[in-house]
C-alpha cells in the first residue's frame, strides 16, 4: 500500500487552466460565431440607421485679468480716468457663455423656429431646411408647438397635409393658408426642380419654443480653455444638421461680443448721462447770466472793468472757480448718498474723478463695489437658479454701502467746510467791491454769476468729451480667432470602426463570460481534469454512458465500446489485484444514483466471462436495489444469513451468466452497521475468499453511511465511482481525506457515464487515454473504430441532433 501511495502524483495547484477554456471555446463555436455575428450585425445596424452627429467648433480669445491680452490694455487709454474695471476672470466668461440668457438671445437672433425632417424607410432625417418648399407661420396666430404636420408632395400645384393627433388629412394648393385653431401656415415652393424630384417622399416640420431650444442648445454646447496659461476658449456643439451647429456657434460668439461691449460702454453712458442731467440745469443760468450781462453793458454804456475793479474781479473769478470744483463734488456726494440708500438700484457707480473728488479711500470703495456688481451680474447671467455665492457677495456690498455712507458723510463734511470757507471769503471780497461805483460794482457781480455758471459748464463739457471720447475708444474685450466653418466639422458619431470592434469584441466576451460563469458556478464533475487537477487518486478508468435499457451491457452486447470499456477496467485492476489468493473488490460512490450497482453488475460479470468464480454481494442494506436487476426476490439474502435465519449456502444464488453467483442484500435490517460487525459476517468472508476467484461487494454510498469504510478493510481494492455531470466536486473532497487517512486503502476512481461525441454524427467513440497510468503504464489509449464495436446506434431526431450541434445536449 505505501508502494502504492508513493507512486501518487501530487495535488496540482489551482490557476486558470488555458488550455481547458481554449477547448470550452471550440466546443462552444457555434455560439462564439452566431454571437459574433450578431455583434458585427449590430454595429452594422447602428451604422447604418443612426443620425450621424457632427460637432463643429471655435475659438474666440478673451482678454484676461492680467490684462494685455490680443487688445493691449485698452482700458488705459485715458491716463487717470478711472471710470472702466480691469479685465475679467476667464472663468466667468466660460460661464456667461454658457449661460441661458445668452444662449436665448442667439436663438431669438436664429431661424430655428421649424424643425424640418424628411421620413425614410427606417428613419426619419432631420433637416435645417427643405430645398423643395418653405413653411411660412403666421406669427399673428397661436400655433401648437412640437406637433407633427405631415407633407406629402403630390405635384407642382398641391400636397397632402396630415397633423398628427388632430385628425387633419387634407389636399391643399401650395401659397394658400391652412387654419384651424392650432395653425395658421402655409407652404410656398422654393425650386419647382426639387420638387418634381424631392429627395424624400414625406416631409414633417414641427415648431419649436425659444425656451425649448434654448434649453437644448445651452445643454449642447461646450466651452473650454485651450490651455491653463492663456485665454483662448474653445466652443463646440454637436447635432445631426452641421450647417445649423455652424450657425448657432457663430450667432453665440456673435451675441457674446456684441453684450461685452454693451456692458462695457455702460458705464460710459451712465457718465454723460449724469453730466447731461447736470448741465439742463447749468444752462438756464448761464443764458440768464448771459443776457443779464450784455443788457447791463448796453444800457449803461459800460465795456470793461477799471483797474481797482479788475483786481478786485480777478479774485472773485478765482474763488469762483474752486466754488464751482467744490459745487460739483457735493453734487456728486449727494449722488453718492441718495445712490446709497436706494437698495433696488445695482448699476454701477460713477468713479470719483469724474467730480475731481481724488479721495484714494473714496475711489477704492467705489471700485470694489463696482467689481462685486460686475460680478453679481456674472453669476445672475450665468445661471439661472439661486446661486449661494450671490448671498456672500451681497453681504461683501451691504458692507461697502456702510463704509462708503460713512466715507462720504466725512467728505460732505469738508466739502460743506470749504464751501463755507469759500462763501466767507466771497462775502469779504464782496464787501470790498461795495467801495466801487454802483455801476462798476452791478457790472461785477453779474459778470461773477456769469462766470461761476460758465466755469462749471465747461468743467461739465470736458468731463463728458472725456467719456465720450473713451465710449468711442472702447473695443470687445473678446473676438472671434476661428469660426466655425464647414472644415471644422467631424463625425462624432456612429464611429464605424469602433462600432465594428465593439460588435466584435462584445460579440466573444458575451459567450465566454457565459461560458465561464457556467462553468464557475458548476459544481458538477465534467471532466478527466477537475479529478486530476484535485486529487493524486488514480484514474482506473473510464466507463461510458449506456443507451440501453439494460444494466447488463456486457452480456447483452460484449462486443460494444462500452462492454470493452469494462474490460479495460479489468484489465487494470490485475496490475493493482498482484497477489494470487482471492480478490475482493469493494464498489461505492459518494452518493445514489452515479452507478456504483451498474458498475458492480457489469464488472463482475467480465471477470465471470473469463472464467472466474466471481461473486456479487448487494451490501447495500439499507437500500437494496441489486435484486431488481437479476429479477429476484428479496426474501432471503445476506441480512437473513447475518441475523442467523439462514447458512451461507442458502444464499448464494447461481445466474445465468456462467460463473456468476449473486448474494442479494436481503430484507433491510433494523441494525445494518452492526450486523457487518458480528463474526458472522467475518465468517462469511472467509468462506467465499476459499470457494471464488474474485469477490464484488456492491456497498452503500460512503457520503451517506459508514459502512463502506467499514467493509474496506476485507477488500484487496476499493473502487470509488464518479459520474461525470452528475457527481459533485465536493466528492472530490471526500475521496482525498478517505485516501489521507487511510480509510479506504489501495483506493480507485472509475469515472462513469462519459459521453464523448463521434464524429459526422455516427454515435459514440470511447478512448481509453485515462488507463492507470500512474506507475503502472498500461491503459488503452486508441479507442476502437466503430466498425470494431457492435454498437447500436442511438436514433436522434432532428431536434436532438440540433441540440447536438449546439452543444446543448450531451
Amino acid at each position: 500500500m505505501q508502494e502504492q501511495n508513493d507512486k501518487f502524483l501530487p495535488v496540482k495547484e489551482e490557476s486558470i487552466d488555458i488550455k481547458k477554456y481554449f477547448w470550452l471555446i471550440l466546443r462552444n463555436w457555434f455560439w462564439f460565431g452566431t454571437a459574433i455575428m450578431i455583434g458585427l450585425g449590430a454595429a452594422y445596424m447602428v451604422n447604418r440607421y443612426s443620425d450621424p452627429i457632427y460637432r463643429v467648433g471655435m475659438t474666440i480669445i478673451i482678454e484676461d485679468d492680467e490684462g494685455g491680452g490680443y487688445y493691449g490694455g485698452n482700458n488705459n487709454l485715458i491716463e487717470g480716468f478711472n471710470l472702466f474695471s480691469q479685465g475679467k476672470k476667464i472663468e466667468n466668461e466660460i460661464a456667461i457663455l454658457r449661460s441661458y440668457d445668452l444662449t436665448k438671445k442667439a436663438i431669438s437672433e436664429l431661424d430655428f423656429t421649424i424643425s424640418y425632417f424628411g421620413v425614410g424607410r427606417l428613419r426619419e432625417r432631420p433637416k435645417y431646411e427643405l430645398n423643395e418648399m418653405i413653411v411660412e407661420i403666421d406669427t399673428s396666430h397661436a400655433q401648437a408647438l412640437y406637433t407633427k404636420v405631415f407633407i406629402t408632395p403630390e405635384n407642382e400645384n398641391k400636397l397632402h397635409l396630415e397633423i398628427e393627433d388632430q385628425n387633419v388629412d387634407t389636399y391643399i394648393k401650395y401659397g394658400d393658408y391652412f387654419e384651424n385653431e392650432n395653425f395658421r401656415f402655409r407652404v410656398l415652393i422654393r425650386d419647382t426642380a426639387a420638387l418634381l424630384a424631392p429627395s424624400h417622399d414625406k416631409y414633417f416640420f414641427y415648431l419649436n419654443s425659444v425656451e425649448g431650444l434654448t434649453s437644448q442648445y445651452r445643454g449642447k454646447v461646450s466651452v473650454d480653455r485651450l490651455s491653463e496659461e492663456g485665454s483662448i476658449l474653445s466652443l463646440s456643439s454637436a447635432g445631426p444638421v452641421p450647417q445649423k451647429e455652424i450657425d448657432f456657434l457663430n450667432k453665440l460668439a456673435e451675441v457674446y461680443i456684441r453684450s461685452g461691449l454693451e456692458e462695457k460702454n455702460k458705464i460710459a453712458e451712465n457718465t454723460i448721462q449724469f453730466i447731461d442731467e447736470q448741465l439742463s440745469g447749468i444752462v438756464d443760468s448761464l443764458n440768464s447770466a448771459e443776457d443779464d450781462l450784455q443788457n447791463f453793458r448796453l444800457s449803461n454804456e459800460i465795456i470793461d472793468i477799471e483797474q481797482e475793479g479788475r483786481a478786485y474781479f480777478s479774485k472773485l473769478e478765482e474763488l469762483q472757480s474752486v466754488k464751482a470744483q467744490e459745487v460739483v463734488k457735493e453734487k456728486y456726494f449727494v449722488y453718492l448718498r441718495k445712490y446709497m440708500s436706494n437698495p433696488t438700484v445695482e448699476s454701477e457707480l460713477l468713479a470719483p474723478s469724474l467730480a475731481g473728488v481724488n479721495d484714494q479711500i473714496l475711489a477704492g470703495l467705489v471700485n470694489q463695489i463696482n467689481s462685486l456688481y460686475q460680478e453679481k451680474q456674472t453669476l445672475k447671467f450665468a445661471t439661472r437658479k439661486k446661486n449661494p455665492k450671490l448671498n456672500l457677495i451681497e453681504s461683501q456690498v451691504s458692507t461697502l454701502k456702510k463704509a462708503l455712507i460713512e466715507n462720504v458723510d466725512n467728505l460732505m463734511k469738508q466739502n460743506s467746510m470749504v464751501l463755507d470757507d469759500l462763501n466767507s471769503r466771497i462775502d469779504e471780497l464782496n464787501e470790498e467791491i461795495k467801495t466801487l461805483p454802483v455801476n462798476e460794482r452791478q457790472l461785477i457781480n453779474i459778470q461773477r454769476r456769469f462766470n461761476l455758471n460758465d466755469n462749471i459748464y465747461t468743467y461739465l463739457l470736458e468731463k463728458r468729451a472725456e467719456a465720450g471720447i473713451k465710449k468711442a475708444s472702447n473695443i470687445s474685450d473678446a473676438r472671434i480667432l476661428d469660426a466655425a466653418r464647414g472644415s471644422s466639422v467631424y463625425l462624432v458619431s456612429p464611429k464605424y470602426r469602433m462600432n465594428y470592434i465593439l460588435g466584435l469584441v462584445i460579440g466573444f466576451l458575451i459567450p465566454l463570460v457565459i461560458i465561464l460563469l457556467r462553468d464557475f458556478f458548476n459544481t458538477k464533475i465534467v471532466d478527466k481534469k477537475d479529478i486530476e487537477d484535485n486529487t493524486n487518486v488514480p484514474i482506473l478508468g473510464v466507463v461510458g454512458h449506456n443507451a440501453n435499457p439494460s444494466e447488463f451491457i456486457v452480456m447483452n452486447k460484449p462486443k460494444s465500446s462500452l462492454a470493452e470499456s469494462f474490460r479495460s477496467v479489468k484489465t487494470n485492476l490485475q496490475f493493482i489485484l498482484l497477489k494470487d489468493e482471492s480478490k475482493l473488490i469493494t464498489i461505492t460512490s459518494a452518493m445514489s444514483g452515479e452507478g456504483k450497482t451498474f458498475t458492480s453488475i457489469n464488472l463482475s460479470a467480465i471477470m465471470a466471462m473469463t472464467n472466474k468464480k466471481t461473486l456479487l454481494v448487494g451490501l447495500d442494506l439499507r437500500k437494496p436495489k441489486l435484486h431488481y436487476e437479476f429479477g429476484m426476490e428479496n426474501n432471503i439474502g445476506l441480512s437473513t444469513y447475518l441475523i442467523g435465519k439462514h447458512e451461507i449456502d442458502d444464499i448464494l444464488i447461481e445466474t445465468e451468466i456462467e460463473n456468476l453467483t449473486f448474494v442479494p442484500s436481503g430484507p433491510t435490517p433494523v441494525n445494518p452497521a452492526k450486523l457487518i460487525e458480528t463474526d458472522r459476517f467475518s465468517d462469511f468472508i472467509k468462506a467465499i475468499k476459499q470457494k471464488y476467484d474474485f469477490i464484488v461487494f456492491d456497498t452503500p454510498p460512503a457520503a451517506l453511511v459508514s459502512d463502506a469504510i467499514e467493509l474496506s478493510k476485507y477488500a484487496d481494492a476499493n473502487i470509488f465511482v464518479v459520474r461525470q455531470n452528475y457527481s459533485n466536486k465536493n466528492a472530490i473532497e471526500l475521496i482525498n481525506e478517505l485516501n489521507k487517512n487511510n480509510r479506504l486503502h489501495n483506493l480507485n476512481i472509475l469515472v462513469n457515464d462519459v459521453r464523448v461525441k463521434g464524429y459526422y454524427g455516427s454515435g459514440y467513440g470511447y478512448g481509453y487515454g485515462y488507463g492507470y497510468g500512474y506507475g503502472y503504464g498500461y491503459g488503452y489509449g486508441y479507442g476502437y473504430g466503430e466498425d470494431y464495436h457492435d454498437d447500436e446506434k442511438e436514433k436522434f431526431s432532428i431536434k436532438d441532433k440540433i441540440l447536438f450541434l449546439l452543444n446543448l445536449k450531451k
